[in-house]
């Protein structure tokens, strides 16, 4: 029983990843999904209780002057059951449209990675969307750098994502994310090996997000004209900062 556990669920389906097909994020995305949602409300629970009992304890004992089991036995005792039914009709309204909405976001997301010697062109597709639908391809030739990133979350759950950042897109150092993820996989750093792997038989090197690239920088050819040389130097110190920038 535990062997055929472990091949089904511990070891990945890459046959599957390399061949382009179609796959989806794992079932513990949607499990952590609900988690998060259910730990928010238990944030929001504690963080709106504690306000109303520190006012109201700052004004009817520390102000008024009232003892603290009056509060306790009057207040506390009179207002809590009124308090607590405002707050799960509150928390219901605010937690349930996600609760049902966002697992039907996720069955939506759909991802392939296709290498070298596949049908198509060397890329990654990102399908995404409940009522906007979102359909991405990424060309291996765009992607600037790949890595994979688990969270406290994720790896309770054993699950993470693999992002990807491309030239020209949102992958710089003013961005607030990667330009694009592939959420929820349990077999992230097996696909992120996969595609480093296809991207280094391209002629620039790839490298995740712990390596560093190391490109042999060539020196500009020399000219007899000091105004073109002088040109060119500048033209070269922009592109290193531009590199040094991404």
């Amino acid at each position: 029983m535990s062997r055929d556990y472990e091949s089904t669920v511990i070891k990945p389906p890459m046959e599957r990843i390399e061949s382009g097909r179609v796959f989806k994020p794992s079932m513990r995305f949607l499990y952590k999904s609900w988690f998060s949602v259910l730990l928010l409300g238990l944030l929001i629970f504690i963080a709106t209780v504690g306000f109303w009992l520190g006012i109201s304890y700052a004004m009817l004992v520390l102000d008024d002057g009232n003892s603290v089991a009056w509060y306790f036995s009057f207040y506390v005792a009179r207002w809590w059951p009124i308090a607590m039914a405002i707050e799960i009709v509150v928390l219901t309204v605010i937690l349930l449209p996600l609760l049902i909405g966002y697992p039907l976001y996720i069955r939506t997301f759909e991802y392939s990675v296709i290498s070298e010697t596949g049908d198509s062109m060397p890329e990654i597709y990102v399908k995404k969307g409940l009522i906007n639908i979102t359909k991405k391809h990424v060309p291996f030739r765009t992607i600037t750098n790949i890595q994979s990133r688990a969270g406290p979350l994720d790896r309770l759950f054993g699950i993470g994502n693999v992002e990807i950042q491309t030239a020209g897109g949102t992958g710089s150092k003013y961005s607030m994310g990667p330009e694009e993820k592939l959420e929820g996989i349990v077999f992230y750093d097996e696909v992120r090996d996969f595609v480093l792997q296809e991207l280094r038989k391209f002629r620039t090197p790839y490298v995740t997000g712990t390596e560093v690239s190391r490109v042999e920088q060539k020196p500009f050819p020399q000219t007899g004209d000091s105004l073109n040389e002088e040109i060119l130097r500048v033209l070269h110190e922009i592109r290193d900062i531009l590199k040094r920038d991404r």
